[in-house]
């Protein structure tokens, strides 16, 4: 008889343990508890259904040839005993028993087991405020309430959204409400979107399409409750506003469920999640934890951190299973990588942005780089900007964060794989990445970013961040020199600058010297900051000491602009 393994949870972890562990053990007792009616259903494509991209909901717990992933498949394909309605409320570690209700009979029973895997996942955070409880007011987390959102804006006729929250959930549902034609809002505390992800300036350049396609956008309002009628909302109170709705989805983040943990006396982590060794143990041996529910290791910072994701819950499940077999593997850690679709843009991060390298105590540079997917002459070539950190003196990179059209999952995924390696910036200039011109230029635009970084951390370039010029551009003196040509100038340019002269590069050699006595910084500028870059040089070489250039130029720059044909409407 091989050895009695108890799951508590039949989601992604769960299962992925219990199915790993019958192909490396067929003579092991398997049992799955799971307190929801649904097994191993692929939560994360829930709102490309509200959009229309997947058009059969059964594709979610259904396998490739359309067979239920359901109590009797999992019996039948895998011998592994998954008991859906059975909610857990204790765990007797001494006795390694674990307590469980039938939820339809309302029967106690007791299971013992050899092994158990704590597999119980997260839960969305509720707002306590008034009328939070209302008929259209739902988290968007369970598979019954996505169809029940479904169901609602068809029979109820809904017009007007309101998304609490910027993450993940409330960009993916902007883009999915946008596509159904609803009137889509959404209110965030913080003052960007994907706040966890991208940095200020990143954040700021993917708000763009999201106004574009009449979307609003609520930054730095905190929702203070709900307004319905006869049960059903209507509206949401915000600090600063009223803003109509019919349909309410709180996307705030969610919480791990660690209560069985803890009333059985394992210990709980920093980050809130149940604490485990590098093999996925907990506190006691005999229980392992994965997936959601437990507590993950940055492998750049060492941070302790709470990042469900089900690429993770995945990984966790395979890696337990091999444990439970004995094979001593240890899970490295995270590097919290995420990406998502917004509209037809993309954006994307691994590693460390600069708030979690300052959390870290890392001295670090960054960089902005835009670019093209492709040769530019290539049809469908699209933009991509880059956002590069990397560790001063030592040059490791440390974090990259990208968005545009095209190409983000390319160079978020080349990261992830150099920065688990710990690769520096002169690695990633010579990496040895896949040339033609449908895919990418000569020098990739990861290469690109290193070299310049490259050039910023030795002194050979002095860059100012679009947000910091942004914050700067009215309370100092300067000079803003766009090297740019006149139809580049004139077709557009940054708002608000107190000081600035259009001179094209190829004159700057001649003219340099006329800026030598210059107040003040020079700031130069063009469409990428390639030419900017090169201004730089050119001016610090006729003896102008105080030259900076605009990192990404035009082309990342995300806040007000103007024309010439602005300037004569106004």
């Amino acid at each position: 008889m091989g050895k009695k393994v108890v799951i508590i949870g039949g989601v992604a972890t769960g299962m992925k343990t219990a199915s790993r562990l019958r192909r490396r053990d067929k003579d092991a007792e398997i049992i799955v508890l799971e307190r929801g009616p649904q097994l191993s259903y692929g939560a994360c494509g829930f709102p490309y259904f509200i959009g229309g991209d997947v058009k059969n909901f059964a594709e979610f717990d259904h396998t490739p040839q359309g067979v239920a992933r359901d109590a009797v498949y999992f019996k039948n394909y895998k011998a592994i005993d998954a008991r859906t309605g059975c909610n857990v409320t204790a765990i007797d570690r001494a006795a390694k028993t674990v307590v469980y209700t039938e939820l339809a009979t309302g029967k106690e029973q007791v299971l013992p087991y050899d092994v158990l895997v704590l597999g119980t996942g997260s839960t969305p955070v509720k707002l306590p405020l008034p009328n939070a409880d209302a008929v259209g007011i739902h988290s968007f987390w369970f598979p019954w309430v996505v169809e029940a959102v479904d169901r609602e804006i068809r029979e109820r006729n809904v017009t007007d959204v309101v998304i609490i929250g910027a993450g993940f959930i409330g960009m993916e549902l902007a883009e999915a409400f946008y596509k159904r034609g609803l009137k889509t809002s959404i209110v965030e505390m913080q003052d960007r979107v994907l706040p966890q992800m991208l940095d200020k300036e990143m954040a700021d350049i993917i708000k763009k399409p999201l106004l574009k396609a009449g979307i609003q956008l609520y930054l730095e309002e905190k929702t203070l409750g709900f307004e319905a009628a006869d049960g059903i909302v209507t509206a949401v109170t915000t600090d600063k506003r009223v803003i109509p709705a019919q349909l309410v989805i709180v996307a705030v983040g969610v919480r791990p469920n660690v209560e069985l943990a803890r009333a059985a006396g394992l210990e709980i982590g920093p980050s809130g999640a149940i604490a485990v060794n590098e093999y996925l143990q907990t506190s006691d041996p005999a229980i392992y934890a994965g997936g959601d529910c437990a507590e993950n290791t940055h492998r750049v910072s060492g941070a302790k951190l709470f990042t469900p994701m089900g690429s993770t819950a995945n990984k966790h499940g395979r890696l337990i299973a091999d444990n439970i077999c004995g094979d001593g593997l240890k899970y490295p850690g995270v590097l919290t990588t995420g990406i998502c679709q917004i509209l037809d843009w993309q954006a994307g991060s691994t590693g460390l942005n600069e708030r979690t390298a300052a959390a870290a105590g890392l001295k670090f540079k960054s960089v902005i780089v835009p670019g093209n997917d492709r040769l530019a002459y290539m049809p469908g070539v699209k933009n991509i900007i880059l956002k590069l950190l990397a560790e001063e003196g030592t040059e490791r990179v440390l974090g990259v964060q990208a968005v545009g059209r095209g190409g983000v999952d390319k160079r978020i995924d080349t990261l992830v794989a150099a920065i688990s390696l710990g690769a520096t910036l002169q690695d990633l200039s010579n990496l040895d990445i896949a040339y033609a011109p449908p895919f990418n230029g000569p020098i990739d635009n990861i290469a690109t970013a290193a070299n310049v970084l490259h050039n910023k951390l030795t002194g050979q370039m002095r860059g100012i961040n679009p947000k910091d010029f942004e914050a700067q551009k009215q309370q100092e003196d300067y000079l803003f020199v766009d090297v740019r040509t006149p139809a580049e100038f004139s077709r557009n340019r940054i708002a608000g600058i107190k000081n600035i002269v259009n001179i094209q590069l190829g004159e700057l050699r001649e003219r340099g010297a006329e800026l030598q006595e210059t107040e003040g910084r020079i700031i130069t500028s063009c469409q990428i900051d390639l030419r900017g870059y090169e201004a730089e040089v050119i001016l610090r070489s006729a003896g102008c000491k105080d030259v900076y250039s605009l990192e990404g130029g035009m082309s990342a720059w995300p806040y007000a602009t103007e024309s010439d044909r602005d300037k004569q409407e106004r």
